[in-house]
């Protein structure tokens, strides 16, 4: 028998599904309201660029919304994350718990945004994260953090121009490209050409 810890947790493994976004943070069980419409456009944009740049050049494995990412304390599933090669060539097509991603984004929402800039922060620097994205939909902008040590470093926040993953070898796009659909479809071809 485990710590009342150890139980909640293992509780949570058995009762995540796939048809809600739930983590387990501090403890306790936390479900994930239903993602607004310019949430899910930021998401979907930045995700069909990283993962057609991820896939044409090999770089290893992106994963979204119910990706479950174990640490020491908490579950989290990321909007977004980034694995590179040398952790993303041990997975396996069955497993639904993975380690500390090389690239987190997450897209604020209401609900969301103080445990995004909080705890989930503090979490991604602690256990390695080397790359944090926070994507302020409302505001349509993205702040670039770096991890130096233990702590996060902000490296950009930009509303336009173009932002350079530091993890994602050669993945640049625009900034508009996050927020605008026209803007999305000429980067993405531009990625794939």
């Amino acid at each position: 028998m485990g710590t009342p810890f150890e139980e909640k947790r293992q509780y949570f493994y058995a009762e995540i599904s796939e048809v809600k976004k739930a983590e387990f943070i501090n403890g306790e069980i936390l479900i994930h309201a239903p993602t607004r419409l310019r949430e899910a456009n930021a998401i979907d944009n930045l995700l069909c660029l990283l993962d057609g740049y991820v896939e044409k050049h090999h770089l290893g494995t992106v994963g979204h919304g119910k990706l479950l990412i174990t640490l020491a304390r908490n579950d989290y599933e990321p909007d977004i994350c980034f694995f590179g090669t040398a952790k993303a060539q041990h997975f396996t097509p069955d497993q639904t718990q993975f380690p500390a991603p090389d690239l987190v984004v997450e897209v604020l929402s209401d609900s969301t945004a103080a445990i995004d800039r909080g705890l989930k922060f503090e979490d991604y620097a602690l256990h390695g994260v080397a790359e944090y994205w926070i994507i302020d939909p409302e505001q349509e902008s993205i702040e670039q953090y770096v991890l130096r040590g233990t702590a996060y470093e902000l490296a950009v926040k930009v509303k336009t121009g173009t932002i350079q993953s530091n993890i994602v070898s050669g993945f640049e796009i625009p900034v508009r490209a996050v927020f605008d659909s026209p803007e999305q479809i000429a980067a993405l071809q531009a990625i794939l050409a």
